[in-house]
């Protein structure tokens, strides 16, 4: 039996909730689809010490297998009962009314993330299957239309030029985050990773990143619902493409929602952002701003 690690992360969800008697049941296992052992999943809770929840998922069997953890993190987390179940609605006709043209929003980004069944998730999926996602969405992507239809640009042998305008264009990401290192989501960097994007740029796929997919769409100023409604397409185009593909869906939890590697993600898996003018708050400092953020359940990124 392993023996019971030092959680640096003396406040985080896993220190509560990562007892002995719970590591004890659970440390020897190992998931069938990835190999993922517990201690894997909790290695940012036991390398850092500034970590709030601290865990990550290697594969979709981690959030059954070791549910003794995930389970009331999660719950916790989100703020939901043992027998709570998801729900998502999509549909882009329900939403009324959108930002004043008035307002000075710069652009708008709306993402998601979705992992495909049967692979691992990136803290925990194997070279073998990596590849795999990779490939299927490669095919996948080919068949997009309209709208949607673009280029997908492996990070692997990629061209100067090329890698210079994703950068220029804000759409690259790169490796040597702290957290998604120890948790083991840079592994062959960069093998098996890369970007899509549509012709306007306006429609993006990250793959293989923190996630095995996270759709992006985005446009300059402020028609969320525009944004919106390209989204709610392109995920139904990714899901779709994959499915004819392979035969295979999204990994959809009855209770969790749509599964990713982070548990703070689960559910819809959706963050909605706007760049935004805010003239006058620098004087009354970051603080202050965040006060009023977390007033209207709101969370400044990027200041």
């Amino acid at each position: 039996m392993s023996t019971f690690p030092e959680i640096k992360s003396t406040h985080s969800l896993v220190a509560k909730h990562v007892t002995k008697e719970v590591w004890d049941k659970l440390c020897d296992h190992r998931t069938a689809t990835s190999g993922v052992n517990l201690a894997q999943c909790i290695a940012c809770a036991t390398s850092f010490d500034n970590q709030h929840c601290g865990i990550y998922a290697g594969d979709w069997d981690s959030y059954k297998d070791f549910a003794d953890v995930f389970d009331p993190i999660i719950q916790e987390y989100h703020g939901i009962s043992a027998d709570a179940k998801h729900t998502s609605d999509m549909d882009f006709s329900k939403i009324t009314g959108n930002v004043n043209p008035e307002a000075p929003v710069h652009s708008t980004r709306i993402r998601v993330g979705r992992s495909i069944d049967g692979f691992g998730l990136s803290p925990g999926i194997t070279r073998e299957q990596r590849v795999g996602v990779e490939n299927l969405f490669k095919t996948a992507s080919a068949n997009f239309k309209d709208e949607l239809a673009g280029t997908y640009y492996p990070l692997a042998g990629m061209e100067e030029s090329v890698r210079q305008q994703l950068v220029d264009d804000h759409f690259l990401f790169v490796s040597g985050d702290r957290n998604l290192t120890v948790a083991g989501m840079e592994r062959d960097w960069p093998e098996g990773r890369g970007i899509f994007h549509n012709k306007e740029k306006t429609f993006l796929v990250w793959v293989n990143e923190e996630d095995q997919l996270r759709i992006i769409s985005m446009e300059k100023g402020g028609d969320v619902l525009g944004v919106f409604k390209r989204l709610a397409g392109g995920i139904q185009a990714v899901g779709d493409s994959v499915k004819a593909e392979s035969g295979k869906d999204f990994c959809l939890d009855e209770k969790y929602g749509y599964v990713h590697s982070c548990p703070t993600n689960l559910g819809t898996g959706m963050r909605a952002s706007v760049h935004i003018d805010l003239p006058g708050w620098t004087a009354h400092g970051v603080d202050k701003l965040k006060a009023r953020c977390e007033e209207l359940s709101l969370q400044p990124r990027g200041t």
